[in-house]
């Protein structure tokens, strides 16, 4: 559990949270290990959102960002845009859930939420929990 978790297990805020992991890296661009990673990536999002936070996964943006340039995730355009678009995410995020294995992209993730001063989270029981609410 981070330093954060311990001091504040409840929180009144919602937290946008980016889960970040494997997508493409070690697929050699197959598009059905692309898409079970990706299905790794969500199986994530319902925990973070049962803790009372907002999920958020970069590719949910990215890869209708790339359709529409009519492009995918292992056209060269990829790189000009999953990246970036992680990035900018963050500019919006308040923590990440980095879920295990390597990942080029989830690194950069966590070091820029590291230098965002962001808490960095490696499993959902480490997310404070929201404290109940009417309005929720």
């Amino acid at each position: 559990m981070t330093a954060l978790a311990a001091a504040h297990p409840e929180t009144d805020s919602p937290m946008l949270v980016l889960i970040a992991g494997p997508y493409r890296s070690g697929t050699g661009g197959d598009p059905a290990a692309m898409a079970a990673n990706l299905a790794r990536l969500e199986a994530a999002a319902w925990p973070v959102f049962a803790a009372g936070h907002l999920p958020v996964i970069g590719e949910w943006i990215a890869l209708p960002v790339l359709h529409s340039a009519g492009a995918g995730p292992t056209d060269p355009l990829a790189e000009q845009v999953l990246y970036p678009t992680a990035a900018r995410l963050l500019a919006r995020c308040d923590a990440v859930l980095r879920l295990p294995g390597e990942s080029t992209g989830a690194d950069l993730d966590v070091a820029t939420a590291r230098r965002r001063g962001l808490p960095v989270y490696h499993d959902v029981s480490e997310l404070p929990h929201r404290a109940r609410r009417e309005d929720a």
